[in-house]
């Protein structure tokens, strides 16, 4: 297999390569003192633009336990970023320290970009509402270990599902295992956006959409709870009329499956009742442990690949003509990135994959 040495996105992921880092990862949870000085000597950078608890904790634990060091911040407001560094020559000088970057920012495609100006590998930890696929090897971590297999299930993805970049992250890496079902419960508000439910419909995914959690947990194996996140609305308003359209509660378990797991990518809110932790259905703190150990199997894949000169960057000969307009993108202030296209099509930024305008020639 040849190396990979980027996660900015799903599809970076094979099911070939998700099958080499889960072995890693059951080993290393089954035989972690071989593990504690394999990155002796490497560095990860770790570059949070945006608030975090776990992934940032998990990225420094994992590199910690396989004795690599770690530097970087988790506030930009103490780097040259606040002084207007671009994010190429952040990404330039960052990986002259590293072994590998992890970077997480509000702006969507940031990793994308990161990755075209990087001699180390980079790691996407969270690019605003688009991507999060750590996130989505943790949740096939846990699945697999809690039911011996990812395929054959019934998922329901219940919350905010416009801007949860967790799930939109995890429907695409479940193409990669047969007979999935998804059932999408959310407001109309918060439904996937249209470049997701495209994929699902191309791929021929067999999913659901629905309002109402009720009607659909009796069928579920995997019950994937989300986060209203209010960090993602323009309209604080909005925010509060929808921030408890769902709340999970002990009582809505009495007609769900005795062996679906609950699971959360975490923070929790209002949405999971405290009084569903100690039922054993709910797995979400168990999940959060699954997160490092997958990132351990992830940095070690990735801190020993040797370094390498990017190639000069141009604009997708494929680029249909237009710009993005998605006010998140990284391309809205980083304007001397070059167009990419999505592998959603040549009319999708190749960053944020939101459909980019057509000008008039």
């Amino acid at each position: 297999m040849v190396p990979v040495r980027k996660l900015v996105k799903i599809a970076d992921l094979s099911r070939d390569w998700w099958n080499a880092m889960y072995s890693r990862c059951c080993d290393i949870i089954a035989r972690p003192e071989i593990y504690s000085n394999s990155c002796s000597g490497k560095i990860l950078a770790s570059m949070f633009y945006e608030p975090s608890t776990r992934t940032n904790f998990s990225f420094q634990a994992a590199a910690q336990r396989l004795g690599a060091g770690v530097f970087g911040f988790s506030d930009p407001v103490g780097t040259s970023a606040s002084k207007g560094e671009t994010l190429a020559d952040t990404i330039r000088m960052t990986a002259a320290y590293s072994s590998t970057i992890v970077i997480r920012s509000p702006q969507e495609g940031s990793a994308t970009a990161s990755a075209l100006y990087s001699e180390v590998p980079v790691i996407n930890a969270g690019d605003g509402g688009h991507s999060h696929p750590t996130q989505t090897l943790t949740d096939l971590t846990t699945i697999a270990q809690k039911r011996g297999d990812i395929g054959n299930i019934r998922i329901g993805l219940c919350g905010d599902l416009k801007h949860g970049r967790t799930v939109h992250s995890l429907v695409e890496a479940m193409e990669m295992f047969p007979n999935i079902s998804f059932y999408l419960i959310s407001p109309q508000e918060l439904k996937f956006p249209d470049y997701v439910l495209e994929r699902m419909k191309k791929q021929g995914q067999t999913f659901e959409e629905t309002e109402i959690l009720a009607d659909v947990i009796p069928e579920l194996d995997v019950l994937y709870m989300t986060r209203i996140q209010r960090e993602r609305f323009r309209d604080a308003g909005e925010y509060r009329r929808l921030k408890d359209v769902y709340v999970l509660t002990k009582k809505m378990l009495e007609s769900a499956k005795t062996d679906m797991q609950i699971m959360h990518p975490l923070p929790r809110v209002d949405e999971i009742s405290t009084d569903v932790d100690t039922d054993p259905r709910a797995v979400y703190f168990e999940q959060a442990r699954y997160g490092m150990l997958i990132r351990m199997a992830l940095l070690l894949d990735f801190m020993h690949l040797p370094r390498i000169a990017p190639a000069a960057v141009y604009d997708d000969p494929n680029a249909a003509p237009g710009e993005c307009t998605n006010p998140a993108c990284i391309t809205q202030s980083d304007t001397y990135l070059p167009k990419l296209v999505s592998r959603s099509g040549s009319d999708r930024c190749g960053y944020c994959d939101k459909k980019t305008t057509t000008m008039l020639l």
